[in-house]
């Protein structure tokens, strides 16, 4: 099927949102009229009453003041014991919005327990009304964190509390199944709650609940399920939107399943949808995994014609794409062509060049651009790092891996976490390198890194974590720190 894109007018119905100016008269303005009815306020009149009343700025200002809020309060507690004497510290300030920023705040750091003691802090307070929002956030919240069992304890408890269920809850709670490890179970488990939502009168699915249900089943490359879905939402009162189609879109493009992709594309167009950047991003991405590039320099050369314009990041995938098939002349052509359109390459674009020129055999080229990231930047980010660290590792240059990564601890503007010591690991257990791999050990250990089972799960997968677990206990009675199996202050959980 061609990637054509000659679509008519899309059947949008925005909603035009009629702005109602309101007069406010000051008591000072007021008085002044009354008593002197032929007379005009003054110029000082008028100063003086906005400096009795100054005007807001709508809520984009009490956003700000609350974001700052939550960022004292996070900053005040230092660990996690502290963080509920720094809410009855400012008892009398937070209300439900800051603890809504919290919940997120803290969900981001992976602290959902935190999250559950600022809940419970929280119905103790005069001002707290049991409310589906809250619930419906900490599910949220909870299911990023794989927490199903404690989302699903959320719901009982949002019941109990008295509050009914509502879209938002079940969406959330859908989401939070779709988190978990067992996704063939998660996703049975989810269109099951899909039944309930249609059983109950103020919960029916919403657009949102099939966009969600749509991408997960596409991601399970269940087709016949996507297809099941598609024609239950023609059939519901929503409408699918240019979201829907970009998620399933999405996610078929990265299983691969570009057929099914383009099936998508088409009814797309026959619900008269324009495409957005997102969905000419996702194509191009998903085309040139699959090394289609002649589909994917159409998708281009359309997205140029559109009213659309292209980001950095249809660039960056381009080259990360024509890195991969050791395309170099046309990697190296996109990365001219982002200067000759005025639009300035990322710290992301260097990182693809570098992963690019690392997948063509040009090892020297990929030092060089590191080397200038290196002197135009204050503070490089690891993933740069860890890209030129792999291209070592990839052409067979431990030892130059191992340099560069000494030369970065040693050089302090470089922060190395664990995503550094992981990659290395790896590539030095493949290569038999035992001395490498004694050396990152001791590494991580004067760090305070301790490595566990998830460690050597991720760094080298299922099959070889047990070749990774002894040789890390033979090596670890040479260490000069703590044992390995107390809890380091960056301990890997």
């Amino acid at each position: 099927m061609s990637a054509n894109f000659s679509y008519g007018a899309p059947p949008f119905h925005s909603i035009h949102t009629t702005h109602m100016k309101f007069s406010y008269i000051s008591p000072l303005n007021y008085k002044f009229s009354h008593q002197f009815p032929h007379k005009k306020p003054t110029r000082a009149t008028v100063i003086c009453c906005s400096t009795i009343r100054p005007k807001r700025n709508s809520k984009s200002e009490e956003n700000t003041e609350a974001q700052e809020l939550v960022r004292t309060l996070l900053r005040n507690s230092n660990n996690d014991k502290s963080l509920l004497s720094t809410l009855n510290k400012y008892v009398k300030l937070v209300r439900t919005e800051h603890c809504f920023l919290l919940f997120e705040e803290l969900g981001k750091s992976d602290k959902w327990l935190q999250c559950l003691e600022v809940f419970r802090w929280m119905q103790k307070q005069r001002w707290y009304v049991a409310d589906n929002g809250v619930y419906s956030k900490l599910i949220s919240v909870m299911g990023k964190k794989g927490q199903t069992r404690m989302a699903m304890w959320l719901f009982s408890e949002m019941r109990n509390s008295g509050c009914r269920p509502d879209t938002s809850v079940y969406n959330a709670l859908i989401i939070a199944h779709l988190h978990s490890k067992d996704k063939p179970k998660a996703l049975s488990k989810a269109l099951g709650y899909l039944d309930k939502m249609k059983g109950t009168e103020r919960c029916k699915p919403s657009i949102v609940t099939y966009n969600i249900l749509l991408r997960a089943s596409a991601q399970a490359k269940n087709v016949v399920q996507v297809e099941t879905l598609f024609k239950d939402l023609e059939e519901s009162i929503a409408t699918p939107d240019i979201f829907t189609f970009n998620g399933v879109m999405d996610a078929y493009g990265k299983n691969g399943m570009i057929n099914e992709m383009e099936r998508v594309l088409a009814r797309m167009k026959s619900n008269q949808i324009k495409p957005d950047i997102i969905t000419y991003n996702l194509l191009i991405d998903s085309y040139g995994r699959k090394q289609e590039f002649e589909k994917m320099e159409q998708v281009f050369k359309s997205l140029l014609r559109s009213k659309e314009r292209p980001t950095v990041s249809t660039f960056n995938s381009m080259i990360t794409n024509y890195g991969k098939a050791r395309l170099r002349e046309k990697a190296d052509s996109v990365f001219q062509k982002i200067t000759d359109m005025g639009y300035a390459p990322n710290f992301i674009t260097y990182e693809c060049m570098i992963m690019m020129y690392g997948c063509c055999d040009c090892v020297s080229k990929a030092r060089g651009i590191y080397d200038k990231m290196i002197e135009s930047e204050k503070q490089v980010k690891v993933s740069s790092l860890n890209a030129m660290l792999n291209v070592y590792c990839v052409n067979g240059l431990p030892f130059e891996a191992d340099k560069l990564f000494e030369s970065a601890c040693n050089s302090g503007i470089i922060r190395v976490d664990s995503s550094t010591y992981k990659l290395l690991y790896k590539s030095y257990m493949k290569s038999n390198m035992k001395e490498l791999v004694q050396k990152l050990l001791v590494h991580m250990d004067r760090d305070g890194i301790v490595p566990n089972k998830r460690f050597f799960l991720d760094a080298l997968g299922a099959l070889g974590s047990s070749r990774g677990e002894r040789e890390y206990v033979g090596s670890k009675v040479k260490f000069s720190g703590p044992a390995p199996a107390t809890t380091g202050p960056t301990s890997m959980r």
